[in-house]
């Protein structure tokens, strides 16, 4: 019996699996599978809270290096957390986090397998004009430019969420997001008020950008993809 093509996602919060006790919180990457068709499996390792940094240095890209194998994908989204200034975290745009996106490139190509980079999802954060403003700083460019320089296939999951955002508005976008009121939902009952992190809902139509943007990028993709056939 021949081995799926596998699809492995390392990343952060905005792509990782959550638990039943902090739903309707998701990941675009949990809600992956739902888009997909046929002999593919996606194999999830995005970990709150971890930059390109900090998820080698714990060695959660180990467990990819040992499975991995010619013909599959290795997704990688790193972003959000490589601006944040603790040392174990923090990376500079122009020089370690280029620097620690290589690992990832050099591992899957060593393995036979396609990596493919995606830029961070955007925030949902609306200045006082209803502007919406870009919060990662240098790194998606710094990312897109690696990509080009390496010839690295690159979802631009940065610009195509800041476009759904801009469509449906400032308001009409908490629809994405987990935000709750006092009493709306057991697993916060305080209420909650999250820019960064997708509901269910959210997550799913981040998910349907990304395998749409897989499909513009990666003609061998689209037959796995359910709403374009090849």
């Amino acid at each position: 019996m021949s081995r799926p093509t596998r699809i492995y996602i390392s990343g952060d919060s905005t792509a990782a699996n959550y638990p039943a006790e902090q739903s309707p919180m998701a990941g675009w990457g949990q809600m992956l599978p739902e888009l997909l068709q046929g002999e593919i499996a996606v194999f999830n390792e995005a970990s709150c809270g971890r930059s390109s940094k900090s998820f080698l240095d714990e060695g959660r890209l180990n467990p990819i290096a040992e499975s991995i194998q010619q013909g599959d994908y290795l997704f990688v989204q790193f972003g959000h957390n490589d601006q944040k200034q603790d040392a174990a975290r923090h990376t500079d745009a122009d020089t370690t986090y280029l620097d620690h996106l290589m690992q990832y490139i050099a591992l899957a190509r060593k393995s036979g397998a396609t990596p493919v980079l995606f830029t961070s999802v955007a925030r949902r954060h609306f200045n006082a004009d209803g502007e919406l403003v870009p919060t990662h700083g240098a790194y998606p460019e710094a990312m897109k430019r690696l990509a080009r320089e390496q010839q690295v296939l690159l979802v631009d999951l940065e610009a195509k969420t800041e476009a759904l955002y801009r469509a449906l508005g400032p308001e009409s976008s908490k629809k994405l997001f987990v935000w709750l009121e006092a009493g709306q939902h057991p697993n916060y009952p305080k209420g909650v008020q999250d820019n960064t992190h997708f509901n269910e809902y959210g997550a799913k139509e981040v998910a349907g950008l990304a395998v749409a943007g897989l499909a513009e990028v990666c003609p061998a993709l689209r037959p796995f993809v359910k709403s374009i056939q090849s």
